[in-house]
Protein backbone atom coordinates (compact mmCIF):
# COMPACT_ATOMS: atom_id res chain seq x y z
CA UNK A 1 0.00 0.00 0.00
CA UNK A 2 0.77 3.48 -0.89
CA UNK A 3 -0.69 5.18 2.10
CA UNK A 4 -2.83 3.65 5.05
CA UNK A 5 -5.00 5.21 7.02
CA UNK A 6 -5.32 4.43 10.45
CA UNK A 7 -8.92 4.91 13.14
CA UNK A 8 -7.76 4.63 16.67
CA UNK A 9 -11.07 3.83 18.17
CA UNK A 10 -13.85 5.34 15.68
CA UNK A 11 -16.91 6.05 17.20
CA UNK A 12 -19.50 6.88 14.56
CA UNK A 13 -20.53 4.57 11.81
CA UNK A 14 -20.73 7.14 9.57
CA UNK A 15 -17.77 8.62 9.28
CA UNK A 16 -16.10 5.22 9.00
CA UNK A 17 -17.71 4.38 6.31
CA UNK A 18 -16.91 7.77 4.54
CA UNK A 19 -13.66 7.09 5.27
CA UNK A 20 -13.50 3.41 4.24
CA UNK A 21 -15.44 4.36 0.63
CA UNK A 22 -12.28 7.10 0.41
CA UNK A 23 -9.73 4.43 0.90
CA UNK A 24 -11.57 1.87 -1.56
CA UNK A 25 -11.07 5.06 -4.34
CA UNK A 26 -7.60 6.13 -3.37
CA UNK A 27 -6.16 2.86 -3.06
CA UNK A 28 -5.47 3.32 0.51
CA UNK A 29 -5.53 0.46 3.00
CA UNK A 30 -7.67 1.27 6.03
CA UNK A 31 -6.54 -0.49 10.07
CA UNK A 32 -9.29 0.15 12.96
CA UNK A 33 -8.20 -0.37 16.50
CA UNK A 34 -10.41 -1.63 19.14
CA UNK A 35 -12.67 -1.21 20.47
CA UNK A 36 -15.30 0.76 18.09
CA UNK A 37 -18.33 2.18 18.41
CA UNK A 38 -20.26 0.10 16.14
CA UNK A 39 -20.09 -3.53 14.18
CA UNK A 40 -18.39 -4.38 11.06
CA UNK A 41 -20.12 -7.43 10.81
CA UNK A 42 -21.37 -8.66 6.76
CA UNK A 43 -25.18 -7.95 8.20
CA UNK A 44 -23.61 -4.40 9.72
CA UNK A 45 -21.95 -3.50 6.34
CA UNK A 46 -24.81 -4.57 3.79
CA UNK A 47 -27.37 -2.86 5.94
CA UNK A 48 -25.36 0.21 5.62
CA UNK A 49 -25.41 -0.15 1.67
CA UNK A 50 -21.05 -0.32 1.72
CA UNK A 51 -20.82 -1.96 -1.36
CA UNK A 52 -17.28 -0.77 -1.76
CA UNK A 53 -16.31 -2.76 1.57
CA UNK A 54 -15.24 -5.56 -0.89
CA UNK A 55 -12.61 -3.21 -2.53
CA UNK A 56 -11.12 -1.99 0.88
CA UNK A 57 -8.15 -3.42 2.26
CA UNK A 58 -9.00 -3.74 6.17
CA UNK A 59 -7.57 -4.14 8.98
CA UNK A 60 -9.05 -4.75 12.43
CA UNK A 61 -6.45 -4.55 15.80
CA UNK A 62 -7.41 -5.19 19.28
CA UNK A 63 -5.47 -2.55 20.83
CA UNK A 64 -3.17 0.89 19.35
CA UNK A 65 -0.01 -1.82 21.29
CA UNK A 66 -1.21 -5.01 18.61
CA UNK A 67 -1.54 -2.33 15.82
CA UNK A 68 2.18 -1.29 16.36
CA UNK A 69 3.48 -4.41 16.77
CA UNK A 70 1.97 -5.80 13.32
CA UNK A 71 3.31 -2.45 11.50
CA UNK A 72 6.52 -1.51 13.23
CA UNK A 73 7.83 0.27 10.10
CA UNK A 74 6.29 3.69 9.77
CA UNK A 75 6.28 6.15 9.17
CA UNK A 76 3.40 7.60 10.98
CA UNK A 77 1.55 10.42 11.04
CA UNK A 78 -0.41 11.55 14.06
CA UNK A 79 -3.32 13.85 13.12
CA UNK A 80 -4.44 16.15 15.86
CA UNK A 81 -5.45 19.75 16.57
CA UNK A 82 -2.54 20.22 19.04
CA UNK A 83 -0.12 20.04 16.90
CA UNK A 84 2.60 22.39 15.84
CA UNK A 85 3.04 21.59 12.11
CA UNK A 86 0.47 21.42 9.28
CA UNK A 87 -0.01 18.04 7.00
CA UNK A 88 1.25 20.19 4.43
CA UNK A 89 4.90 20.81 5.96
CA UNK A 90 5.91 16.97 6.17
CA UNK A 91 6.68 14.55 3.12
CA UNK A 92 4.72 11.56 2.96
CA UNK A 93 6.99 8.45 1.45
CA UNK A 94 5.34 5.25 0.05
CA UNK A 95 3.66 3.01 3.15
CA UNK A 96 3.62 6.14 5.34
CA UNK A 97 0.37 6.03 8.48
CA UNK A 98 -1.97 8.40 8.89
CA UNK A 99 -3.50 8.50 12.56
CA UNK A 100 -6.68 9.61 13.81
CA UNK A 101 -8.43 9.44 17.21
CA UNK A 102 -11.65 8.49 17.90
CA UNK A 103 -14.67 11.56 17.64
CA UNK A 104 -15.05 12.90 20.80
CA UNK A 105 -11.03 13.16 22.48
CA UNK A 106 -8.80 13.04 19.69
CA UNK A 107 -5.39 10.68 20.31
CA UNK A 108 -4.04 10.54 23.63
CA UNK A 109 -2.02 13.12 24.23
CA UNK A 110 0.63 10.41 25.72
CA UNK A 111 1.06 9.39 22.17
CA UNK A 112 1.51 12.80 20.74
CA UNK A 113 4.26 13.55 23.36
CA UNK A 114 6.06 10.66 21.90
CA UNK A 115 6.25 11.69 18.72
CA UNK A 116 6.26 15.67 18.07
CA UNK A 117 7.93 15.62 14.93
CA UNK A 118 5.06 13.64 13.23
CA UNK A 119 2.16 15.25 14.71
CA UNK A 120 0.39 17.45 12.50
CA UNK A 121 -2.48 19.91 11.84
CA UNK A 122 -4.77 21.00 9.39
CA UNK A 123 -5.32 24.91 9.82
CA UNK A 124 -8.77 26.34 10.45
CA UNK A 125 -9.83 29.34 12.89
CA UNK A 126 -9.11 29.35 16.34
CA UNK A 127 -12.81 29.46 17.54
CA UNK A 128 -13.47 25.86 15.51
CA UNK A 129 -12.08 22.51 17.34
CA UNK A 130 -12.24 20.34 14.69
CA UNK A 131 -13.50 19.07 11.05
CA UNK A 132 -15.34 16.28 10.77
CA UNK A 133 -13.12 12.86 11.05
CA UNK A 134 -14.35 12.10 7.80
CA UNK A 135 -13.38 15.23 5.84
CA UNK A 136 -10.39 15.26 8.14
CA UNK A 137 -8.77 12.29 6.34
CA UNK A 138 -9.96 13.17 2.78
CA UNK A 139 -7.94 16.17 3.42
CA UNK A 140 -4.29 14.76 5.03
CA UNK A 141 -4.87 11.64 2.50
CA UNK A 142 -5.20 13.43 -0.58
CA UNK A 143 -1.82 15.67 0.30
CA UNK A 144 0.28 12.12 0.86
CA UNK A 145 -1.36 10.63 -2.38
CA UNK A 146 -0.23 13.95 -4.32
CA UNK A 147 3.18 13.93 -2.90
CA UNK A 148 3.35 10.40 -3.93
CA UNK A 149 2.53 11.06 -7.87
CA UNK A 150 -1.18 10.46 -7.38
CA UNK A 151 0.36 6.38 -7.88
CA UNK A 152 -2.06 3.57 -9.07
CA UNK A 153 -4.39 6.25 -9.59
CA UNK A 154 -6.61 7.30 -12.80
CA UNK A 155 -5.69 11.08 -13.05
CA UNK A 156 -7.40 12.50 -15.96
CA UNK A 157 -10.95 12.28 -17.10
CA UNK A 158 -12.77 12.87 -20.64
CA UNK A 159 -15.41 15.35 -21.47
CA UNK A 160 -17.78 14.35 -24.17
CA UNK A 161 -18.87 16.93 -26.43
CA UNK A 162 -22.36 17.14 -26.40
CA UNK A 163 -25.00 19.72 -27.44
CA UNK A 164 -26.39 21.80 -24.59
CA UNK A 165 -29.33 21.39 -26.63
CA UNK A 166 -29.27 17.37 -25.35
CA UNK A 167 -29.37 19.04 -21.54
CA UNK A 168 -32.18 17.91 -19.54
CA UNK A 169 -34.61 21.31 -19.62
CA UNK A 170 -34.32 21.40 -16.01
CA UNK A 171 -31.20 22.71 -15.85
CA UNK A 172 -32.40 25.82 -17.37
CA UNK A 173 -35.39 26.68 -15.86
Amino acid sequence: MSLNIVLLEPEIPQNTGNIARTCAASGAALHLIEPLGFSIDEKAVRRAGLDYWSKLSLFVYGSIEDFFEQNHTGPYFFCSTKAKKTYADVSYPSGSYLIFGKESSGIPEELLLKHPENTIRIPMKPEMRSLNLSNAVAVVAYEALKQQDFKGMETKGELHNHSWSEAPKHLFD
